[in-house]
């Protein structure tokens, strides 16, 4: 059974970066299509970056293009977080998924295997 465990979370000014990590354990993650989500306060969860299986397919929301990057190494998936903002505050969760057509998106996918979620502030 695949199990999941984020971090690297923490207080940011804005402008600062930090690397989020999601850690596999129970299976080999390059085979799942692995998903992060934001969850600001007071507002619904909805995916900011996924990577499909072994990192063939990234994609990202538009607020972050350029700004989040996603990359796998070790059976951990990392989010690479640069230029941070305040409105990036919140909860983040990643999420996996067994899959083998190269979808990661979660309007093409459903993920059932998720994480605890790490906190991230971004504040002055």
């Amino acid at each position: 059974q695949l199990q999941l465990v984020e971090s690297g979370g923490g207080l940011v000014q804005p402008g600062g970066s930090l690397r989020l990590s999601c850690k596999a354990s129970g299976a080999n993650v390059d085979y799942y299509a692995v998903g992060w989500f934001h969850q600001a306060p007071g507002k619904e969860r909805e995916p900011v970056s996924c990577s499909s299986i072994f990192g063939r397919n990234i994609n990202h929301i538009s607020s972050v293009q350029g700004r989040f990057t996603i990359s796998r190494a070790n059976n951990t998936v990392n989010l690479q977080m640069n230029s941070l903002q305040p409105e990036d505050t919140g909860v983040y969760y990643c999420a996996a998924e067994r899959e083998q057509y190269g979808r990661c998106w979660p309007m093409n996918l459903k993920y059932t295997h998720w994480g605890q979620g790490t906190q991230v502030t971004v504040s002055s």
